[in-house]
C-alpha cells in the first residue's frame, strides 16, 4: 500500500480512526482509575574516600577518584538483603525482604560520588520512613562492616546525607497524562492499522487505478461526485460552462473517437449495479453530443425500472414495448428534447418478458431503423449483473459502455460483467467512471439510484 493509498484509507475511515482512538484514550483513562496510586520518596547520599592522613590536595583528589570507583558497587549493596533485612527487621508489620525489595531501588548520578535510593510504596509517609531507614541501615553495613580496615580502626568511607526523604503530596504513578497520551496514542496506532486492513479488504472501486487495474486499459471517462445531481441531473443543458457539464463533454469526445475506427453508432450503456449512475451520463452524453449538431437519440431499454422519461420531463407512457408489440408506430413514440437534434424514445408499456422482447428480431430491425435516421443511438439498459436484459442488447447493437461507480461495485463485480459481455461476444467500448471523490481536474460526475425515483428536474423539453 503506497502512502497516497494509506491517505485515501484513512479519509475513508476517519470515522473509525477517530472512534478507536478515543477508545484507546478510554481504556488509559479506565487504567488510571482502577489502578493504586504510588508515592515515590528519595533521599541522596554522599560517599567520601579519605587516606588515613588527609594532608595535602593532591590526596583529597585522589580519595575522591577511589569513591567513583567504589560508589558503582555501592549501588548493588543499597538494594542487597544486608540492607534491606535490618529495615525489615524493625518494621513492626507483615513486611517480608521479598515483598520490600522490589519497591526500592538505588543509582548513581553519572560522574558523581552520590548516591539515590528511592522507595515507592502506596503510603507516602511509608515510603518516607522506608527511604529513611534503608539510607541509615546502608550506612552501618559500608561505613561499620565493609570498609573498616581492622577491628577498632577508622573506616576510611564516609557516608553523609545530602537530601533527606521527605513525604510525597502527590503520586507518582499513574501519571493521568501520559497514561491518556500513551492510550490515545496506541488507540491511534490500532485505528491506522484497522483503516489500513480494511482497505486491503474492501475490493470497491474507488477511483480511476482500480477500473484501469481491472480492464487493463484507461478509462473512456471520469465523472466526479456531484452532490447537486439530484436538483440538476441534466447539468450540460441547465448549466452548461460548469466543470461537470465540461467532464460530459470530454467523454463525447472519447465516444465520438470510438466510432474513427470501428462502427459505434449505436451504443448500449450500462452497468454492474444499479445505482451507478449510468440514467445520468446517458442523458448527459446524449445533450452534449447534440450540441455538435449530430441528431441523436436516446432510447430507455430498461423495461423493469424506466426512469429516463421522468429524469428529461416528457411523459412515458408509450415507448419501446409499445413500438415492438405494434400497439404504436415508431414515429408516434419518439419525442424531441430540446431544439437541437435529440429525440427520446421513452420505455412505454412494462412488459412481463423483458429479456424476450429486448432480444427479439423486433428490437433488431427497430436499432437498425433507429441507426438508418439517426447519427448516434444511445440505449440506457438495466445493470448486467441483476438481470440479462443488457447482454442481450450489446448482442444487437454495435457495444457497450460500461459505467462504473466510486464506492458502489467491487473490482470483481465490474470483471464480472464485462466477462458477461464478452462471454455473449459483445463488445466493450470502455467504462465510464462515475461519482469519484474531487480528487483530479478530470474527476466529474452524478449520483444515480436503480431502486428510488428520483424527482423530475425543472427543464423544459420545449425550450432547453
Amino acid at each position: 500500500m503506497t502512502p497516497l493509498d494509506l491517505l485515501g484509507a484513512l479519509r475513508r475511515s476517519a470515522l473509525l480512526v477517530v472512534a478507536i482512538t478515543l477508545v484507546g484514550i478510554a481504556l488509559g483513562a479506565a487504567a488510571v482509575a482502577m489502578t493504586a496510586p504510588l508515592y515515590t520518596s528519595s533521599t541522596l547520599l554522599f560517599v567520601s574516600v579519605r587516606s588515613a592522613a588527609t594532608t595535602t590536595a593532591g590526596e583529597l583528589v585522589q580519595g575522591n577518584a577511589a569513591a567513583q570507583q567504589k560508589v558503582q558497587s555501592y549501588v548493588g549493596v543499597a538494594t542487597s538483603p544486608r540492607v534491606l533485612q535490618p529495615v525489615v527487621d524493625d518494621l513492626d508489620d507483615e513486611t517480608t525482604l521479598s515483598s520490600l525489595a522490589p519497591q526500592v531501588s538505588a543509582e548513581t548520578p553519572v560522574g558523581t560520588v552520590n548516591i539515590r535510593i528511592t522507595v515507592v510504596d502506596a503510603d507516602p509517609s511509608r515510603a518516607a520512613r522506608l527511604a529513611g531507614a534503608i539510607a541509615e541501615s546502608f550506612r552501618t553495613v559500608v561505613v561499620d562492616e565493609l570498609e573498616t580496615p581492622a577491628p577498632g580502626g577508622t573506616s576510611l568511607v564516609g557516608v553523609e546525607t545530602l537530601a533527606p526523604p521527605v513525604v510525597a503530596t502527590t503520586p507518582s504513578s499513574p501519571d493521568l497524562v501520559v497514561d491518556l497520551l500513551l492510550g490515545g496514542l496506541v488507540g491511534l496506532c490500532a485505528g491506522v492499522a484497522a483503516a489500513a486492513l480494511r482497505a486491503r479488504l474492501d475490493t470497491r472501486i474507488r477511483n480511476r487505478a482500480d477500473i484501469e487495474a481491472v480492464t487493463g486499459g484507461p478509462v473512456l471517462g471520469a465523472l466526479a461526485f456531484d452532490r447537486d445531481a439530484g436538483q440538476r441531473p441534466l447539468v450540460v443543458a441547465v448549466d452548461p460552462r460548469s466543470p461537470f457539464a465540461e467532464s460530459f463533454r470530454a467523454l463525447r469526445t472519447s465516444v465520438q473517437f470510438i466510432g474513427l475506427d470501428r462502427t459505434a453508432r449505436c451504443l448500449v450503456v450500462t452497468s454492474a449495479l444499479p445505482a451507478e449512475g449510468k440514467t445520468t451520463t446517458v442523458a448527459n452524453l446524449a445533450v452534449a453530443l447534440s450540441e455538435t449538431g449530430s441528431k441523436v437519440i436516446v432510447v430507455d431499454t430498461d423495461l423493469r425500472l424506466p426512469r429516463l422519461a421522468e429524469l428529461l420531463g416528457l411523459e412515458g407512457a408509450v415507448g419501446v414495448s409499445d413500438v415492438l408489440l405494434g400497439r404504436a408506430d415508431l414515429a408516434d413514440a419518439v419525442q424531441p428534447w430540446g431544439r437541437g437534434g435529440l429525440a427520446v424514445l421513452p420505455a412505454g408499456t412494462l412488459p412481463p418478458n423483458p429479456s424476450e422482447l429486448l432480444g427479439s428480431n423486433r428490437m433488431a430491425d427497430l436499432l437498425g431503423e433507429l441507426a438508418r435516421h439517426y447519427d448516434h443511438v444511445l440505449l440506457d439498459a438495466p445493470p448486467l449483473l441483476p438481470v440479462t436484459d443488457a447482454a442481450v442488447l450489446s448482442r444487437l447493437a454495435d457495444g457497450a459502455i460500461v459505467v462504473a461507480a466510486a464506492g458502489r461495485a467491487t473490482r470483481g463485480q465490474l470483471a464480472t460483467a464485462l466477462e458477461t459481455l464478452s462471454s455473449l461476444g459483445a463488445t466493450s467500448f470502455g467504462v465510464v467512471a462515475t461519482m469519484l471523490r474531487p480528487t483530479g481536474p478530470q474527476s466529474y460526475g452524478y449520483g444515480y439510484g436503480y431502486t428510488a425515483p428520483r424527482t423530475a428536474p425543472e427543464v423544459d423539453p420545449a425550450t432547453a
